[in-house]
């Protein structure tokens, strides 16, 4: 399946993480339309991709795209569907990157438009490492779906969920690098102040996270038995104020998100 073109309903973050992982595939489409209503954001993105054609508000290019993605926050979603529904073909993808709207939803303001993806981006996508759930309506057949996931497939992992799935993985995937960027950068701050140079602390770091995650869920012990393999435990009297954080703050934003 070759897309000839992609529209993208919005130029933030998003937006560049999946042209960057793209591009590092050389896989984006010759024909890529991107509006934003913040100039600003628009130039600093045709800044980094000078191929793109961008549009300050105007989504009548993007929403004539071969896959057009919905890239704006919840609020903003809803609000933008109205004036992308008269530009749509026919047989158009539409993809929202949105948690929370339903494909129900979606489709209901695209004025009964049914040919609707909701994939959860994640943001190791930039490097073609990135988790990316997806779920379809009903519209696809299983053609259509596979080859789909061909193309998103660039970007990195990307399974077919349940819809009412998404929001956990929002949670999980999503959101997920957020709690464990900032504890990896303060080690490889730690050993590269212990003499290690970047290529060592680097490599230590891939590998220990990576044989980390495999042992919790390979390992057939518990995990109370996993984390006792490691007998001192330097932040232990912390861990229970982290796990608070992770019972209180995420176990709400979800409720929020389902809600």
């Amino acid at each position: 399946m070759k897309i000839k073109s992609l529209g993208f309903i919005g130029g933030g973050r998003v937006t560049g993480i999946i042209l960057e992982g793209l591009d590092r595939k050389d896989k984006r489409p010759e024909r890529v339309f991107v509006s934003d209503t913040n100039p600003e954001v628009l130039s600093k993105l045709a800044d980094r991709f000078p191929k793109i054609k961008t549009s300050a508000g105007d989504v009548k290019d993007p929403a004539a795209a071969a896959i057009v993605f919905i890239a704006l926050h919840p609020p903003a979603v809803m609000a933008s569907l109205g004036g992308i529904k008269g530009h749509l073909k026919k047989d158009a993808v539409v993809v929202s990157l949105a948690p929370k709207l339903s494909i129900a939803q979606l489709s209901a303001g695209l004025g009964g438009f049914d040919r609707i993806v909701r994939m959860i981006p994640n943001a190791p996508s930039i490097v073609n490492r990135g988790y990316n759930p997806v779920a379809f309506s009903p519209a696809f057949s299983s053609d259509e779906k596979r080859n789909l996931r061909k193309f998103f497939k660039i970007l990195g992992d990307c399974p077919e969920v349940k819809e009412e799935n998404l929001e956990a993985y929002a949670i999980l995937t999503a959101m997920g690098p957020t709690y464990l960027w900032f504890q990896i950068e303060e080690l490889k701050a730690l050993g590269l102040s212990f003499g290690l140079s970047a290529k060592e602390v680097e490599s230590a770091l891939t590998k220990m996270v990576k044989g980390t995650v495999k042992t919790l869920f390979a390992s057939q012990r518990t995990p109370a038995e996993v984390m006792d393999l490691v007998p001192l435990k330097p932040i232990g009297e912390d861990e229970e104020a982290i796990r608070t954080i992770y019972r209180t703050k995420l176990k709400g934003l979800y409720a929020k998100l389902k809600g």
